[in-house]
């Protein structure tokens, strides 16, 4: 057992790192002409963003003071949302590069390097690209006189007079010029040119030099640059507006749920179920009082908490779940452990829950006018000894009424279809929170979200009002519903 568990945590140690390699890879090194500060802050930002990640998650469970807690929270839990869109955006865009290299124009061609390290003749500066009866500059002034054949024409005399040549020489010692200057000087100021430069000053080009090929990027790291500008806007807007949708609080949902054994004057009676509000380093007491308030606005007969409220102690979160004590409904509001508790104190919450007004169902069951409420506790809190007992909770009922049963996780449906209850509220999955999530929630529970019926019992399963780990949600909303009975007389 030991074998398998080292096992399949290397694979899932492998996985990662090949991950983030993959990610540097295309968002970093693919879009940079070579190593530098670039790939190098590449590196740090993803290897930083992982340890910020497992510190949030150990400090967490490890009980860590809770400002370190608060502090290693925001950043390390939001980059796990942020790595995993990251990851799924860039793959998602593998197919678009070789298409859009297709599409795009190819780089011009590179000019040949020159002999001896010399700069291309395209490249060379107008200085050097005279003819070749020109004298250099480190070469005397010829003093015999030039043929008449290398005379220029009179016609090419205007040209020479618009474009001054730039000067190849300087002036000697006995106030001789050279021939660059010879030629600029005889232009004339009466030619429409400049004043030429004091000796010995650079000209600057006539024409400004086009970049050079060399200093535009390749098809192949244009490409790069647009994909990985394209998939980090993507990654950063889908993170950004899931944690805007968890941080302004939960929505308001409504589901009409007929129970044949429902008397006809319980018709219309109102449950608000109010699942995984997970309060914690992220979601405080401003969140508590969100929920609060929408759960009051619904003007509910009863309200169900079905687990997970919270993810630390009453020491640190006792605060923060303060505003719970104004929930109001005309039959109270009730509450069952979820697996969270068992990593927070489950003891100590009941208590706490009780004396914020909430009646915990610790494996009970109170008779309502209009049908039987029971509750189970988590499965999670068999290791403790505190685990679900049905029997306890539904074993001596009357049959003959409704019974509404309130269990954290959708698994224990199957214990509920065998002791006859008419419904069960749950949460637990919060609806898988950041897709594709929901495929690996589907694999593990009954049923995600959603009204579902099984045999004569049926299941309702709330996405949740908070979220856990990262505060954000993608493709599943956070919620409040309210589940309206309906009875079959009526």
């Amino acid at each position: 057992m030991v074998v398998v568990f080292v096992l399949v945590a290397l694979l899932v140690v492998t996985g990662v790192v090949a991950a983030n390699w993959y990610l540097w890879r295309r968002l970093f090194r693919d879009t940079t002409r070579g190593p530098g500060p670039v790939r190098r802050a590449g590196a740090v930002l993803i290897a930083g963003g992982w340890l910020l990640a497992v510190g949030a998650l150990v400090a967490e469970r490890a009980g860590a003071p809770f400002w370190l807690q608060r502090t290693l929270a925001w950043p390390g839990f939001l980059w796990l949302a942020l790595a995993l869109y990251l990851l799924l955006a860039t793959l998602a865009t593998e197919p678009l590069r070789p298409v859009l290299r297709r599409l795009l124009p190819a780089r011009a061609p590179e000019p040949a390097p020159a002999p001896d390290g010399q700069l291309p003749a395209a490249q060379a500066p107008a200085h050097e690209a005279r003819s070749a009866d020109e004298p250099s500059a480190h070469e005397p002034p010829s003093t015999t006189e030039p043929s008449p054949a290398a005379e220029p024409s009179p016609a090419a005399e205007p040209v020479l007079g618009r474009v001054p040549l730039p000067a190849v020489g300087t002036q000697s010692g006995s106030g001789r010029l050279a021939v660059g200057e010879a030629k600029t000087a005889a232009a004339g100021p009466d030619d429409g040119d400049e004043a030429p430069p004091a000796p010995g000053r650079p000209v600057p080009p006539a024409h400004a030099a086009s970049p050079s090929p060399r200093d535009l990027p390749s098809r192949r790291l244009f490409v790069s640059r647009v994909v990985a500008g394209g998939t980090a806007a993507v990654a950063l807007g889908t993170v950004g507006h899931g944690t805007y949708g968890v941080l302004r609080g939960p929505r308001v949902k409504r589901v009409t749920v007929p129970l044949a054994k429902l008397s006809r004057a319980a018709h219309g009676f109102r449950i608000a179920v109010v699942s995984d509000v997970h309060l914690g380093p992220v979601l405080g007491r401003g969140f508590a009082q969100k929920v609060v308030d929408t759960v009051n606005a619904t003007q509910p007969d009863l309200i169900a908490v079905v687990g997970d409220l919270v993810d630390g102690s009453v020491k640190d979160l006792g605060p923060a779940a303060a505003p719970l004590a104004g929930l109001r409904a005309r039959h109270g509001a009730y509450f069952v452990t979820g697996n969270h508790e068992y990593f927070s104190g489950a003891e100590q919450w009941v208590e706490e829950v009780r004396r914020l007004g909430l009646h915990p169902l610790e494996n009970a069951r109170t008779e309502l006018p209009a049908f039987d409420l029971a509750g189970v506790n988590d499965v999670r809190g068999e290791s403790e000894g505190q685990g679900p007992d049905f029997e306890r909770a539904l074993g001596d009922r009357d049959t003959a009424r409704a019974c509404v049963l309130l269990a954290h996780q959708p698994v224990q449906i199957h214990e509920a279809v065998r002791h006859g209850v008419d419904l069960q509220l749950s949460g637990h999955t919060h609806g898988g929170q950041l897709w594709p999530g929901s495929l690996l929630a589907a694999a593990a529970n009954p049923t995600v979200a959603g009204l579902e019926r099984y045999g004569d019992t049926q299941l309702y399963v709330s996405r949740g009002a908070g979220a856990w780990g990262p505060p954000t949600r993608v493709g599943a909303p956070s919620d409040i519903t309210v589940v309206q009975l309906a009875s079959k007389q009526a």
